[in-house]
């Protein structure tokens, strides 16, 4: 046997779920050298999670496929809430908004796992060449602490195993339904043991695996389930509760007299439990079905047996659910069961160096529509700093935010979920001196309330290196201290500047109109993920003199070699490649040109000309109607800089008097690429 091979990484990514994807597409976007493994030996084909919140799906359109999951999607536009009368009998009680109107230019979707696992692949290997490793597992992992600030460094070095077809191969168990083979899903679920140790052990045995590889990686992310191998290995736990709730789910094509079979529903019964309705692609429909509480095993936990869970068990507790209404199939897709267990990682780190994300570090149930969304969006928010990181644009302090602001989420989420849970898993309250009984109103009122935090566009991070707003960074995050460590670098926002624009929030997307052609875009379209910071001015009107003398004095100071796009710029690069410097204006269009503002908002190119595609108006669009971003999100006609990260969220807000204030911001983070020889 020769010589187990040795090559280096930048990033190791575990898991090829939505967040181990998310991930690599962040690297694949970045350019960095990255490469991603799953044990499994192919993509999800059906089942598993199918919810997208808006919030998500604008991410995927900051990707550059949100358009393909809106036109595959189902649409859900309204839920029906279902209650007990009098008479103990199922009736539709109240309709709401499934999304609330107005928040997002996107509402909420159903579509199944496997075509948004397509979405990121195609993507992915659009912008570079990592491609996903199947069949790949780690079986050890070791971290050099001698070396972890060491930003040239490689301190994780991952030994690699090449799995067997057969190894690679989830073990399913075939349910016949009707007379058809089904693949349940047991396997991902949280009932199932975990199999790392059998396949690792098996692969030793067979001749055909005896395949490994060391690799040596700068930074690691272990986006690999609620099993998570990465977590055992560096000896992260999970803390928090199971409850005794046990749902299954089914992937059907009803057939059933039910009248709102086809819109969103809580359905709440007298007496034999709650199913939640989702309608989806292709005629599918997906219940969550309440089962039975589980019963205390030998050992006194309260784990289900998953051998006595089927699709019959399923369905039969649906039907005693929906009483009088019918509902039976010819079809089933895919069934799962789980227990709803609500755990957040203590730590989503060791050295910013291995990281955790998704179900790795936070499990929940998922009726509310949260698991797969969440976790893209820890890797959302983590790719771009390490790739920031790694390409030596900034101090490796920016990673530290990571914990601050993702598990704080996580805490939310559970503390969301440990309520919503109850709420839906228990037994409508018979009338208001029914004490043990949950009340429909105030089922209702936290359904309302949690469709906004559902929805993602709730986010709020707190104070950090990377957020300059006032307060604590370890009391508005999850404890971490994520402070800006040189004082004379902290700046605070001025959010009176535009009250409709929130610190540590995504900034809102409304309609602009660009200068140069008058075609409308959304805000969001024109700040895509590509890892590049934004310094948006809006100068307001640029025809008043008071106006345009504050455009130029600070165009002056953007342009001058001390300021942050001449320190933090790699020499050499093109202009744009770290920070994007916009402008948008509400001087009526045609009263200017493009020419007639500062060359900071118009770079110019030897080959390509002036840049016509960062200058914008909010004016009337022909067709499209009036954008209204400064009335909209109440923008200071004095003017204001507003600085937004990689992923949408706002860093900063503060006044077009004070450049030196976007200077120090960066200085408190970026690493300088060209030395100032002017003061």
């Amino acid at each position: 046997m020769g010589a187990i091979p040795e090559s280096n990484v930048d990033v190791l990514i575990v898991g090829a779920g939505p967040a181990g994807l998310m991930m690599a597409t962040w690297m694949a976007k970045c350019g960095i050298n990255a490469r991603i493994i799953d044990k499994r030996g192919t993509k999800i084909f059906n089942g598993q999670a199918d919810g997208l919140q808006c919030r998500t799906l604008e991410i995927l359109d900051s990707l550059g496929f949100g358009h393909r999951a809106w036109r595959e999607a189902n649409h859900m536009l309204e839920i029906c809430l279902w209650n007990p009368d009098e008479n103990g009998v199922i009736r539709r009680s109240d309709r709401i908004p499934d999304t609330i109107p107005g928040i997002s230019r996107f509402q909420q979707v159903v579509l199944h796992q496997g075509r948004i696992e397509r979405f990121f692949l195609d993507a992915i290997a659009e912008a570079s060449d990592i491609r996903v490793e199947r069949g790949v597992m780690p079986s050890s992992l070791k971290i050099d602490e001698s070396v972890v600030e060491d930003d040239a460094a490689y301190p994780i070095t991952v030994t690699l195993r090449h799995l067997t077809e057969e190894e690679a191969t989830p073990k399913q168990s075939s349910t016949s339904a009707n007379g058809q083979g089904v693949q349940d899903g047991i396997f991902r679920s949280n009932l199932a043991k975990d199999d790392t140790q059998d396949l690792l052990d098996t692969s030793k045995i067979n001749a055909k695996a005896n395949s490994e590889e060391v690799v040596h990686a700068k930074y690691m992310v272990g986006a690999d389930g609620a099993h998570s191998w990465t977590r055992n290995q560096i000896g992260l736990k999970l803390e928090g509760d199971s409850t005794d709730y046990i749902w299954g789910v089914l992937d059907i094509v009803p057939i059933t007299d039910f009248p709102d079979i086809r819109m969103r529903c809580a359905i709440h019964s007298a007496n034999c439990g709650s199913i939640m309705v989702i309608p989806r692609e292709n005629k599918l429909v997906r219940l969550y079905i309440q089962l039975t509480t589980t019963e205390k095993t030998g050992d006194n936990s309260s784990r289900a047996d998953r051998s006595k869970i089927n699709p019959q068990v399923i369905l039969e507790s649906a039907q005693k659910i929906l009483a009088p209404y019918k509902i039976t199939y010819r079809k089933l897709d895919w069934w799962t069961a789980y227990q709803i267990g609500q755990r957040v990682g203590t730590s989503f780190s060791v050295h910013e160096r291995v990281f955790l994300a998704g179900d790795a570090v936070h499990t929940h149930s998922p009726k509310a529509g949260q698991g797969m969304n969440v976790s893209m969006q820890d890797s959302f928010n983590l790719g771009w700093k390490i790739a920031s990181v790694v390409k030596g644009h900034a101090h490796r302090s920016i990673l530290k935010t990571y914990q601050s602001e993702r598990r704080r989420i996580a805490q939310d989420l559970i503390a969301f979920d440990h309520k919503f849970s109850r709420l839906f898993s228990g037994r409508p309250a018979k009338d208001v001196m029914d004490a043990e009984g949950i009340s429909m109103e105030e089922f209702k009122a936290a359904f309302e309330k949690g469709n906004m935090f559902a929805s993602g566009t709730a986010v709020n991070y707190g104070a950090s290196t990377i957020v300059a707003k006032e307060g604590s960074s370890t009391e508005q995050g999850d404890g971490t201290d994520v402070s800006v460590a040189n004082a004379k670098h902290q700046v605070i926002s001025d959010q009176s500047l535009c009250s409709g624009i929130t610190v540590g929030m995504r900034i809102p997307s409304h309609k602009v109109l660009n200068q140069a052609d008058a075609r409308p875009w959304h805000l969001h379209e024109v700040l895509p993920s590509n890892g590049r910071w934004r310094v948006v001015v809006f100068p307001g009107n640029t025809n008043d003199n008071r106006q345009r003398d504050k455009l130029w004095k600070l165009s002056e100071a953007f342009s001058a070699r001390n300021s942050f796009l001449s320190l933090y710029n790699p020499k050499g690069a093109r202009y744009d490649e770290v920070f994007e410097v916009l402008l948008i204006h509400n001087a009526p269009r045609t009263s200017v040109n493009v020419l007639d503002f500062p060359e900071v908002f118009r770079p110019y190119d030897e080959v390509d000309g002036w840049d016509y595609n960062k200058i914008f108006v909010d004016d009337v669009s022909y067709h499209e109607g009036f954008g209204n971003i400064y009335g909209a999100l109440n923008i200071s006609q004095s003017g204001c800089i507003v600085i937004i990260r990689p992923d949408q969220y706002v860093s900063y807000v503060g006044p077009m008097e004070e450049p030196a204030a976007v200077n120090s911001f960066f200085a408190g983070f970026m690493k300088e690429q060209n030395a100032s020889d002017e003061g």
